[in-house]
């Protein structure tokens, strides 16, 4: 494999069970960067009740970053508050700069601080990390990485240190106005089926395996997340509220049109009605065939995910929800793993559609008042208490 081309020539698997086959995973080439992105004190503004804008923020990267350099080329993960991408070295200097224009576009018109850096894959494998690589397919066109190796921790924990990103943090005057076409949330808050939407992260610490602990876990909630594909699916059909217009659409043309706002009123106006008449008749209208549509964004949907952690978002009763904490808390007092969790009543989900037609989309899914944001911080937490027992 040509070193761009690394990630757009990786073949892919489709049986989300064998995410933890570690043999499977390939090194991303040396010469490649993290472009890495995160709001600055993330949770004041949950607690201010702006989490679906963080979210879109953060979103907001990956689309940028994806419009400018293709996004079958292009390794990321969306984190809730922020994202992490991967790019060849080819694309960095672009990368830079959508990155750059994203942190402008963040502070000036939703008044959020997002910190980006710009990261050599060489320097971080220089402090112990590793960023390795498969390529999990959703459907057809669609899919998502999956990382292994603490090289994405490596380049968070880089990003948050004031003084170990200086040589990597982004100037303002790299901005270019980021290409944010296709990034849009204008579906309802998913409500809770069975009682709560749980966003948890888990990180096995290496004395069980991973297909052990959620194992373990199935047998006390009654299904697998990685293996019951259609019980950890939240964004099915019936499952699906759209209104018109939708609650969020300021947020949308704010960001996404920034430039020009009567432009974009008019542009996202046309296609919910075209949305809406799709949606209620069935019609096919131009590219869009609701039906289709709608099956494939329940398969799109990134509620599942392996950043150098286990990333899940499940709709969860209250009895399975106290299993998982059971589980999960017995399995971190015996040191078998780190684990973050949130809780809440409802998931937002944030949508990038590149082509309706082609059925190129790909839908961010989180827990609402926090999610994976709140998740990964108690997993910090966690994670130092393990360490500082580890070294006392």
């Amino acid at each position: 494999m040509s070193a761009d081309n690394f990630y757009s020539e990786l073949p892919s698997f489709s049986d989300f069970s064998s995410v933890s086959a570690l043999a499977d995973y390939r090194p991303v080439p040396d010469d490649w960067y993290v472009l890495a992105a995160d709001i600055v004190r993330s949770q004041d503004a949950v607690a201010a009740g702006r989490y679906k804008e963080v979210n879109m923020v953060g979103a907001a990267v990956i689309a940028a970053v994806l419009n400018r350099l293709g996004s079958d080329r292009i390794p990321f993960v969306f984190g809730g508050d922020g994202a992490m991408l991967v790019v060849p070295a080819g694309d960095v200097v672009a990368g830079r700069e959508v990155l750059a224009g994203v942190v402008d576009l963040a502070r000036q018109v939703m008044e959020l601080e997002l910190r980006a850096a710009v990261i050599p894959l060489a320097h971080i494998r220089e402090q112990g990390g590793d960023i390795r690589v498969r390529k999990y397919r959703l459907s057809s066109g669609n899919h998502l990485a999956m990382i292994m190796g603490d090289g994405l921790a490596i380049a968070d924990r880089i990003l948050k240190d004031p003084e170990a990103v200086k040589p990597f943090a982004l100037t303002d005057r790299e901005a270019a106005l980021p290409p944010l076409d296709g990034l849009s949330c204008r579906w309802e808050p998913l409500p809770a089926r069975n009682g709560y939407i749980a966003s948890l992260i888990i990180k096995p610490t290496g004395r069980k395996p991973l297909t052990d602990i959620m194992a373990a876990m199935a047998e006390e909630i009654g299904f697998n997340p990685l293996t019951d594909d259609a019980r950890a699916t939240l964004a099915d059909k019936d499952h699906l509220n759209f209104r018109f217009p939708p609650r969020r659409l300021g947020l949308e043309v704010r960001l996404v049109h920034a430039r020009h706002l009567l432009k974009g009123w008019a542009r996202v106006t046309v296609e919910n009605l075209v949305f809406v008449l799709g949606y209620f008749t069935g019609w096919r209208i131009g590219p869009f065939q609701a039906g289709r549509y709608l099956k494939e964004l329940s398969l799109n949907t990134d509620h599942r995910k392996l950043g150098d952690s286990l990333q899940l978002v499940l709709d969860l009763s209250g009895e399975q929800l106290g299993a998982v904490k059971k589980v999960l808390g017995s399995a971190f007092e015996a040191g078998e793993l780190v684990y973050g969790l949130h809780v809440s009543d409802t998931a937002l989900m944030t949508c990038f559609v590149e082509d309706i037609g082609k059925g190129r989309h790909i839908h961010f899914v989180d827990g609402a008042d926090g999610g994976l944001s709140v998740a990964a911080a108690e997993f910090k937490l966690r994670q130092a208490a393990l360490s500082g027992a580890k070294t006392a």
